[in-house]
Formats: structure tokens, sequence, C-alpha cells
């Protein structure tokens, strides 16, 4: 009997570890084709290799040429490109920071454990379907994004070199030299995005796999669980996303300051009381700033949405707690005779109107409006469901920046330094007090 037990423990313990390794036909197979693609695989010494020199070209060298070769400062008013040395320089720093970043994350961790695929075997298949599912979208996500600025760029591109193809500088033929510089230029364009991109969508990823595990956990207290299992869980969860903070810091961080910067920069430069603002000089300027934007609006939403999810935590254990403890205190009353669950506890909104009048997809089974059916938890004593609401009002989990909860009073008080300095500096160009 006990020699089957052990042999029953190897075997599980082999599962797991074949699902925590990487091997050729895992759920990454299509994932790391797909970064191959984009050169920015570097699973191995000839990929990492492919993958550098060819962000030190087209990250690199070609916005270099495109800038101090190309700039035409003697072409007419439509083809000059006084915001170029902002554009190119706010590319080429956000999208060598995630580059650099992306390569750390999968030189040190590697590609699965990075997203947290060798912890899923501990998972549900719950947990497991929508991660995988959610990865497969990704790619989806990811185009979304990159496809409308790209097309935009080439538009703008093809316009430039075809309309003052006689002002730009070239190389013996004319139309060959403008052509192979219009696809190095686009390249060069299509690939920092896509970078930068790629680094903001995984971390929409990983988050969501917390969220996931965030809503698993909350079905606890829907049947009978103990204290310390419940515990023991939230624990785990914690863990992880400090392991999140503590690897993407410094890349939230230095990409908020990057982009302020740029952002700022940006508003400098087109303020000035010589600057010319059309769509023909600075509509590459604006692109690049909604693509920087949106990179830093998909980074900061991702932290907060976990960290709401995360806090809301507390709120259902202490309606869990409540709705066991008045299901408790109405059992003991002997003159009081005990209602069914049902009638004490209906499935309503806060304000008395039916579950299908009110919030919508905003509800889930971590922030709703529902009360708890209690007649799962009155085995738990009251003492024990006490401390556990204690210990979530004193241990609110979220995504951390060096100390700092990305949550949205973060994002309010984010949003009224830089909108104070935009105020400042548009006082100091246009007069605006």
């Amino acid at each position: 009997m006990e020699e089957n037990n052990t042999r029953e423990s190897l075997m599980e313990r082999n599962k797991k570890l074949h699902r925590s390794q990487s091997h050729a036909d895992d759920e990454l197979k299509s994932f790391r084709s797909y970064l191959r693609w984009m050169c920015v695989d570097q699973s191995s010494m000839a990929t990492s290799c492919l993958s550098w020199a060819v962000f030190v070209l087209l990250g690199l060298v070609v916005p270099a040429i495109s800038h101090f070769v190309l700039a035409c400062s003697s072409c007419d008013s439509r083809h000059g490109r006084p915001y170029d040395g902002v554009v190119q320089m706010s590319l080429s720093s956000v999208a060598t920071l995630s580059f650099v970043c992306l390569s750390r994350f999968v030189r040190k961790y590697g590609l699965r454990r990075f997203l947290f695929f060798d912890k899923l075997w501990d998972e549900s298949e719950t947990v497991r379907c929508g991660y995988t599912n959610q990865l497969n979208s990704s790619l989806k996500l990811l185009l979304i994004f990159v496809l409308p600025c790209f097309v935009a760029e080439c538009a703008y591109k093809i316009w430039w070199y075809a309309s003052g193809a006689s002002q730009i500088p070239f190389l013996g033929n004319v139309v060959l030299s403008d052509t192979v510089a219009c696809i190095l230029e686009l390249c060069s364009w299509l690939y920092r995005t896509i970078v930068i991109f790629l680094v903001c969508v995984l971390f929409h990823l990983i988050c969501h796999l917390q969220i996931l595990r965030l809503q698993d956990f909350a079905r606890v207290f829907q049947v009978e669980s103990d204290v310390g299992s419940v515990l023991s869980e939230h624990l785990r969860i914690r863990r992880h996303l400090r392991i999140i903070s503590h690897r993407y810091r410094g890349f939230v961080l230095c990409s908020l300051i990057l982009i302020t910067g740029s952002q700022f920069a940006s508003l400098l430069i087109t303020t000035q009381a010589h600057a010319v603002v059309d769509i023909y000089r600075a509509g590459e300027l604006a692109l690049c700033s909604i693509t920087l934007v949106t990179g830093l609006l998909i980074i900061l939403r991702s932290a907060t949405k976990i960290t709401h999810k995360a806090q809301a935590v507390t709120s259902l254990a202490a309606k869990w707690h409540i709705c066991a403890t008045l299901d408790t205190v109405d059992a003991t009353e002997a003159e009081t005779p005990r209602f069914d669950s049902g009638q004490v506890f209906p499935v309503v909104g806060t304000d008395g109107e039916s579950d299908g009048d009110g919030a919508g997809d905003e509800e889930d089974e971590l922030d709703n409006s529902k009360f708890i059916p209690a007649f799962a938890h009155n085995t738990i004593s009251f003492q024990k469901r006490q401390a556990l609401v204690t210990y979530f009002e004193n241990n609110r989990a979220g995504i951390t920046v060096y100390g700092f909860t990305l949550d949205r009073s973060t994002l309010h008080s984010i949003f009224g330094v830089e909108f104070a300095l935009v105020l400042w500096l548009l006082g100091k160009t246009v007069g605006i007090s």
C-alpha cells in the first residue's frame, strides 16, 4: 500500500515537472515562432546575436541616418522635418528600454518562467484555459495597436518620398535610392513600435493571469473552505504580485519618465513663437506621441486593474463574514424562526434594483453587489472569520513600483502633477496663466 502511494506521488511529481519545463510542442510553440519572425527571439546564441544585430540596425543606425542625412533642411515647407529629432529620439529611447528589459527577462528567467507557465500546473483548469486563450489573442492585440500606426506612417512616408524625390538627398539613381530609404525607415518604425507594444502586451498578459487567479480565488467564499487554505492561497497570489512588481518596476518607472519627457519636449518645440504646426510638419510627431502614450496607458491600466481586483478581496471577505454572522445569529435565536437563505439574502443590487438592471460587465466574482449564501460557511468560527478579514484589511495586494501602489489614486496624482507641469510649460511659451 505504501509502495503504491509512493509510486502515485512520483508520477504526480513527474507530471508537474513535465508541465513546468519547456519543450518543443508546449503552449508557447506558436508564440516562439512569432518572436522569431519579429526578430526578438533570444532562446539561443544564434537567435540572440541576430536579435541584437537587427535592433542595432533598425533601432539605432537607421533612425540616426534618417535624421542626420535625410533631414532635408533645404526642402520646401511641406517636406521639411523640424520635429524629426524629437520623433527619432523618443521612439528609439523607449524601444531601447523595451528591448533591453525584454532581453534581460528572457535571458534571466526563460520565456516559460517569465510568463508564469511553469506555475500553471498548480492552477485550476479554468485558469489554465483562460490564460492560454489570452496568450493566443495577445498577438492579435499587438496587431490592433501596431497596424493603425504603421498604416498612417506608410501613407506619410510614401507621400513624402514620392512628392519630394528631387529635393531629398539620394545616391545614384533617385528612384532606387528613395525606395530603399523609404523601406528602411518604415521597417525601423515598424520594428520599434512592435518592440514597445510587445513588452506592454506581455505585461498585460501576465496581469490577466493574476486576475484569473483572483477570480478563481473568489470562489472559495462560495463553498465550504477552511481559513488556513484561504490564507495560503492569498499568500501565494501576493507573492506572484510581488514578483511581477519586482520584475517590471524599473521598466514602468523608466517608461513613465521617458514618455513624459518626450511629451514635454514635443509640447515645448511646438509652442515656440516661430513654430509652424501642420499635418505635413507635425503629423509624424503626433503619431509618435499617440504610439508612446498608448503603450504607457496599456501598462498603467493593466496595473491598476489588477490592483483594484486584488484589493476587492477585502470587501468580498467582509461581505462573506457578515453574511455568515447574520446566518449564525438567526439560527441561535430561539424566538426567531430561521429564514431560508434565499429570503434573507436576496440577489439584488445595493439600491434595491434587480440584478438585470444594474452594473453589467463591471461586476464579477470579486466586485459585485450580490449577497453570499451563508449556509456553506457557518462551520467556521466567528474569531477565525474576523481574523481573516483583519488580515485582508492590513495586507492589501497589488502592483507596486518601489513601494508605491499603482492604483487609481496614484494615477490621479500622476495626472495632477503632469497637468500642472503642462500648464507651467504653456505659461512659459504661449502665455497661458
